[in-house]
């Protein structure tokens, strides 16, 4: 069963704009494991917006916004082929949990 669909869409310039003033929001958004992904990509401005962007897909799907969870407890990350996938943790696992949602599907796009 469908319990929800979410989409979002984020300007790279904006995500680059804001890791260039705040340094320390990289971790504030993006986990230690997201981190290492990114750092291996580089921090390409496209890669990280896609991986904000499915953050913010994800929220939609729970229709809570921000409220009960960390930005950084959902994580985008890519098995070996490159595709992502979605790790959810704290109060991100804890929404999901009593929505029932045993698993979240996502596709990136920049």
């Amino acid at each position: 069963m469908v319990i929800g669909i979410g989409t979002d869409i984020v300007d790279i310039d904006r995500i680059e704009k804001a890791l260039a003033r705040q340094p320390g929001l990289k971790n504030k958004l993006f986990s230690l494991r997201e981190q290492g992904f990114l750092e291996a990509k580089q921090w390409r401005s496209e890669t990280v917006a896609a991986n904000f962007a499915g953050k913010e897909a994800v929220l939609k799907v729970f229709g809570t916004g921000l409220r009960g969870c960390k930005w950084n407890e959902i994580e985008i990350l890519r098995d070996p082929l490159g595709k992502p996938y979605v790790v959810l943790s704290g109060g991100a696992y804890e929404i999901a949990e009593s929505l029932k949602i045993e698993e979240i599907m996502i596709s990136l796009a920049h």
